[in-house]
């Protein structure tokens, strides 16, 4: 019991300052648009994760352990350290090495549009964008790469506290795709995902519309773009300093309303555009 209270205070001494450092400055987890990057975040939760168990296990065996013969012998503490857990942690790293640059050479090809998120006034970004896409609705692959990897390290977790002294714990050989196979599917969606446009803020000022986002540029064949208000379309421009699109809204319409831009014949995901006093965040629809 000792042991495991000490494990747990380590835990707290390592991860507590990190949590509360990225909870005010979160630009270390964030990706080039501003959001919270999945593959980064998860990547740095495995780092810290086996950095503690090495530690955990380094200061059993110094003390409680008995020192350097502690760590010897086939069946030691460390024994499956490269079998099971540094390829738990290499699934993660993969993924984000692989995600920046699939991401970053669709960007630069023009075939993913990544419009940069809006600051918030606290500065913190919200949780959710790690299960989200860019417009804010909740995407499948993330939300199954995050919640399988949080059981993984919750089972790891709960292992090495109920025997610290055994060190890292035995776990199947195979556990490793619980990592590994959604940080595939991740990557995979990464390279699978189509260039729509995206909406990321809407606003409405004496009749006028103003959506911000990306991926708005027009058919290279002269098709236009399109913005449609509950599915009636409106005659937009662009702002020339936001790259935003705008259109004078009709006076009888008013809040709220859905609004969702077509461009090179891929269309947004609808944006519920709510009175100025709330929020406004993308639509719900059933997916598929």
């Amino acid at each position: 019991m000792a042991s495991a209270l000490c494990a747990l205070a380590l835990l707290a001494a390592l991860a507590g300052p990190l949590c509360l450092r990225l909870r005010r400055r979160p630009g270390f987890v964030t990706g080039r648009d501003g959001r919270l990057s999945t593959s980064t975040a998860l990547a740095l939760a495995w780092t810290v994760i086996l950095l503690w168990l090495l530690l955990a296990i380094l200061g059993y065996g110094l003390t409680a352990g008995g020192g350097v013969a502690y760590f010897r012998g086939a069946d030691g503490p460390l024994s499956t350290l490269t079998t099971v857990y540094l390829p738990l942690l290499g699934g993660p790293y993969v993924a984000l090495i692989a995600a920046k640059a699939v991401v970053g050479l669709r960007v630069e090809h023009g075939t993913l549009a990544k419009p940069a998120a809006r600051p918030t006034d606290s500065g913190r970004r919200p949780l959710r964008e790690l299960i989200a896409n860019d417009s804010g609705r909740t995407d499948l692959v993330d939300l199954q790469y995050v919640a399988l990897s949080a059981v993984t390290i919750l089972y790891v977790v709960l292992f090495f506290l109920a025997d610290v002294g055994g060190g890292l714990p035995r776990l199947p050989a195979e556990i490793w795709a619980l990592t590994g196979a959604p940080a595939g599917a991740y990557l995979v969606n990464k390279l699978a995902v189509r260039a729509n446009p995206v909406i990321t803020h809407v606003s409405l000022e004496d009749g006028r519309l103003t959506v911000e986002g990306g991926g708005f540029a027009p058919d290279p064949a002269g098709t236009p773009t399109l913005l449609t208000v509950d599915d009636i379309p409106l005659p937009a421009g662009t702002d020339p300093l936001k790259g935003a699109l705008t259109a004078t809204l009709d006076p009888t319409r008013t809040p709220p309303f859905t609004v969702v831009v077509t461009a090179r014949g891929l269309r947004s995901d609808p944006y519920r555009y709510e009175s100025p006093s709330k929020p406004a965040v993308p639509a719900r629809h059933p997916a598929g």
